[in-house]
């Protein structure tokens, strides 16, 4: 991932994604000095695809027991994303960059909100 296409707005582009199996983790670094490193539960229930975020407003999916889920592939989409295949058949969320730029730089809080979600609804992150 060294080529960076064109890109006008000067959006960071990632110059490396390391996934660590063990860890249960991805690692994403880019091109403007920051690095992310995402677990793999973070990544699988903040899913920009349908099926999580919804179609609309208030239709947001609380996923709850994917505490042990893994990525099993990434795939490259074009210059702008990656699509991430989970160990619990979940493949339709497509990552842009500037979606992992922008989780990665929340991801705290988004973790924070998550827990906070599952608590209120009586849920675990456990299967």
């Amino acid at each position: 991932m060294t080529d960076r296409p064109y890109d006008a707005a000067g959006r960071p582009f990632p110059t490396e994604i390391r996934q660590h199996k063990a860890e249960k983790t991805l690692e994403i670094s880019f091109d403007d000095g920051k690095a992310f490193t995402f677990p793999a539960e973070l990544l699988r229930v903040e899913s920009p695809s349908a099926e999580v975020k919804g179609h609309g407003p208030g239709q947001r999916v609380t996923v709850a027991g994917r505490r042990h889920v893994n990525v099993m592939l990434i795939e490259v989409v074009g210059n702008y994303a990656v699509r991430l295949v989970f160990d619990d058949l979940h493949d339709t969320g497509i990552y842009s960059w500037e979606y992992l730029y922008e989780l990665g730089l929340t991801q705290d809080k988004v973790w924070a909100d998550y827990l906070k979600a599952l608590a209120e609804k009586g849920l675990s992150r456990d299967p």
